[in-house]
């Protein structure tokens, strides 16, 4: 019996996808990464925001074709939209033979073995999401230099217009030894960049300890690993607390780039979305990490069209954008999700006024990414090789400024082969869009206190 799996959304999807690829592999059942050549076809879907509902149930209907013109035999379909929608996978999409809430990502052997039976009876499965246990043996689907740890689930926050606390439960952390013993594994499987996620990674440990432990765990990963680069994605400015800050400023491991989402600036728009802090301390926290991090790279994320936004909120917004110069910006429209507060607020705006005003923010951060990049030729960078791409004859990575999937790549020509995985000093040449290009002057390995061993000259 074949299985397959589609992983969407984040890569906090992604790693339940590589926890029940694990235990699909272990029950004896052989993995294709080819829906084609499939029996069974594991979905585990996305359901934040629109645009990601409209997503899985693409990718359901496509993988539904596949059991009306091939082989197939079952679809199970897993993740945020099973948990968000429930009964309604089963009633609007027949073609679903399972449905595995978030809290049923340990049943995914039940769920195979149900829909192998060729009784063909339908297969749900629920658990209370707040209790499922949290870790797990994992095929990892990163390449093998990089992966995720994700350090807790759910959410507390409440954010007015999110459903990923009704979707993914309370927030829960995993305890620091269990962490630890995991970022070990990593290592011995030859990760050499970790990125630390969760739906808000500055919360961790508040549950378990009483306080706010982020600066701790990573202290203890950096101690009990040789990990070179440990990179932190999803903090919340109301929880950067002096330690974290320390942490990162003083930990040679730990990269200088921080994901901070911040949604707006206006106080009357993070009052309207139940944002923790206003837009002092949120500009507060911006002064104080680039005041005691030298260099620190800011990623951040903002939500236009919120309701009741109004031009003067969006003006704010575009100058605050412009006044910060942060390294990378991602903007967003508000989305409208039932179940949420913000589904019933007065004052919806007008889908093509969002639109207008993200294209508009996000031309001005276009803007100054193209100074930043700039200002970058000329420079020599360290850049960890991803691969080596056979049309444009250019190795491609990234640098420390640079998350996985999210941010841009360095382009490189190098004289000699490189290995994905290994690290090489990249002189700049040319910025174009988001990414940089340039040449291999040198490979070099990180050591455990930061300072580089250097290799022989690629030139």
């Amino acid at each position: 019996m074949k299985v397959g799996f589609v992983s969407l959304g984040c890569p906090k999807n992604q790693l339940d996808t590589e926890v029940m690829l694990h235990e699909v592999m272990e029950a004896g059942y052989e993995i294709t990464p080819h829906e084609e050549e499939a029996d069974i076809v594991i979905i585990n879907t996305c359901a934040f925001i629109e645009s990601a509902k409209k997503e899985s149930i693409d990718n359901i209907l496509d993988i539904a074709w596949l059991k009306e013109h091939k082989d197939l035999k079952a679809i199970i379909v897993t993740g945020c939209l099973a948990e968000r929608y429930r009964d309604e996978v089963f009633k609007e999409m027949p073609e679903v033979d399972a449905v595995l809430g978030v809290g049923g990502i340990h049943h995914i052997v039940d769920a195979v073995k149900a829909v192998s039976d060729k009784s063909k009876k339908k297969y749900a499965c629920y658990d209370p999401k707040d209790e499922v246990e949290l870790g797990g043996d994992r095929i990892l689907t990163t390449p093998e230099y990089m992966a995720y740890l994700k350090i807790a689930e759910g959410c507390d926050n409440r954010c007015a217009y999110c459903a990923i606390p009704a979707i993914r439960g309370k927030f829960r952390s995993r305890p620091m030894e269990d962490l630890v013993r995991e970022a070990q594994e990593l290592e011995a499987l030859g990760v050499k960049e970790l990125t630390v996620i969760a739906q808000d990674i500055t919360r961790y440990g508040k549950d378990l300890y009483g306080k706010y432990a982020l600066a701790e765990l990573l202290h203890q990963i950096t101690e009990q690993t040789n990990i070179p680069w440990i990179r932190l994605l999803y903090c919340y400015p109301d929880k950067i607390t002096d330690e974290l800050v320390a942490e990162i400023r003083d930990n040679p491991r730990i990269l200088k780039y921080i994901d901070l989402p911040m949604q707006h600036i206006s106080d009357h728009m993070l009052r309207a979305m139940n944002r923790h802090g206003d837009s002092k301390l949120v500009r507060e926290v911006v002064a104080k990490l680039r005041a005691e991090i030298p260099g620190i790279v800011i990623r951040t994320t903002f939500m236009v069209g919120f309701p009741g936004e109004t031009q003067e909120d969006y003006e704010q917004l575009c100058e605050f954008v412009k006044e910060q110069q942060f390294e990378h910006v991602g903007v967003f429209t508000y989305s409208r999700e039932e179940g949420t507060p913000a589904y019933d607020m007065p004052d919806q705006i007008d889908e093509q006024i969002k639109q207008d005003r993200m294209d508009a923010l996000m031309k001005e951060q276009m803007l100054i990414n193209d100074k930043q990049l700039s200002d970058r030729i000329g420079q020599t960078i360290e850049v960890l090789c991803e691969d080596f791409d056979a049309v444009g004859e250019l190795y491609f990575g990234r640098s420390a400024a640079d998350a996985p999937e999210i941010d841009g790549k360095v382009y490189f020509e190098s004289a000699k082969p490189i290995e994905p995985g290994t690290f090489v000093q990249v002189k700049i040449r040319k910025a174009l869009d988001y990414d940089l290009y340039g040449f291999a002057v040198q490979s070099s390995i990180p050591t455990k206190g930061g300072r580089k061993n250097e290799t022989e000259s690629t030139e």
